[in-house]
């Protein structure tokens, strides 16, 4: 796989990941123009971490991918470090993505690519934990890739909205203990800036309401 400044990555042969497209990979650097260099970029699904090696050759400060394969992190690691300059700072972290996010409440970043299986169900507990742990900067954007076969934003903030409803108990508490978010958190707090369908990939982007 060829990148930004014709640089050779490093891939995992077959199917066990599904690196994002070259056309998708150029539009969103494109859309992004101009706001990758000194940012701080969060990966999250990063398979063997192509956007992230994107970011570090567009000058971001600091990339922190998150992957639950052990052989594509292995990868990950490479990839960074043979784009990485010596003042650009990388993390690769091993785990599962929605439980690793409570460990990222004390830093925020100003993109954020989530990328997972497209069949998985991870995009409302995902989405949910970015909202939840104001992992978003004030002038930031998430960018979320999925298959318009499997998943739709509208589809996700209706379903969001609806569980929200159920999960009150009377008198308006959330069921549940301490540690029980509200399921749609992010509905109140992010808002559609902009959609894009490349075939059978699209894209939506979000950022924080009333922050633009």
């Amino acid at each position: 796989m060829r990148i930004y400044g014709n640089r050779q990555l490093k891939t995992l042969p077959g199917l066990e990941t599904r690196p994002t497209p070259a056309r998708v990979r150029e539009a969103v650097f494109n859309i992004w123009q101009g706001a990758i260099a000194q940012c701080r970029w969060l990966d999250l699904c990063a398979g063997t971490g192509a956007m992230g090696a994107e970011a570090l050759c567009r000058g971001a400060s600091l990339v922190v991918g998150i992957d639950i394969k052990g052989k594509a992190c292995s990868i990950m690691q490479q990839n960074w470090r043979q784009v990485a300059q010596p003042e650009q700072t990388f993390q690769v972290i091993r785990a599962d993505v929605v439980g690793r996010l409570k460990m990222l409440a004390d830093q925020q970043f100003d993109r954020i690519y989530f990328d997972p299986p497209y069949a998985s169900d991870l995009y409302n507990p995902v989405l949910d934990a970015i909202a939840h742990y104001q992992l978003l900067a004030d002038q930031g954007e998430l960018a979320v890739e999925y298959s318009p076969n499997h998943w739709t934003p509208q589809l996700l903030k209706a379903e969001g909205t609806r569980q929200k409803a159920e999960d009150k108990e009377e008198g308006g508490k959330v069921k549940g203990n301490d540690d029980c978010r509200d399921v749609a958190s992010y509905v109140s707090t992010l808002e559609i800036c902009r959609q894009k369908v490349y075939g059978n990939t699209a894209l939506v982007f979000y950022r924080l309401k009333g922050k633009f």
